[in-house]
């Protein structure tokens, strides 16, 4: 099963970040290897904003490489210094 989803229309990307809870989307700035089962993005993608369910701010840091994340340690979710993972995209999931 897929781990990232792509919009060619719109050129981007978006995979399922666990430490976030929520889908993290790319564009054509970053480096994608195009494959959607063992996925690599470059540079590190680095999301701040407020997201639900965390209250106030959130920050997650990150790297994409074959298929897993390594979430950096200036993260401020639960994750921060791990590596997992990405999810499989869910089947009843749209774009």
């Amino acid at each position: 099963m897929p781990k990232i989803r792509s919009n060619a229309a719109n050129d981007y990307h978006m995979f399922y970040c666990p430490g976030c809870k929520c889908h993290h989307a790319i564009n054509n700035r970053w480096q994608y290897n195009g494959n959607p089962d063992s996925p690599t993005i470059s540079p590190s993608i680095l999301v701040n904003g407020t997201i639900k369910p965390y209250p106030g701010m959130i920050r997650c840091h990150s790297f994409v490489t074959d298929g897993k994340i390594q979430f950096l340690s200036d993260c401020t979710h639960e994750l921060a210094g791990q590596t997992v993972e990405i999810p499989d995209w869910p089947d009843a999931e749209v774009n």
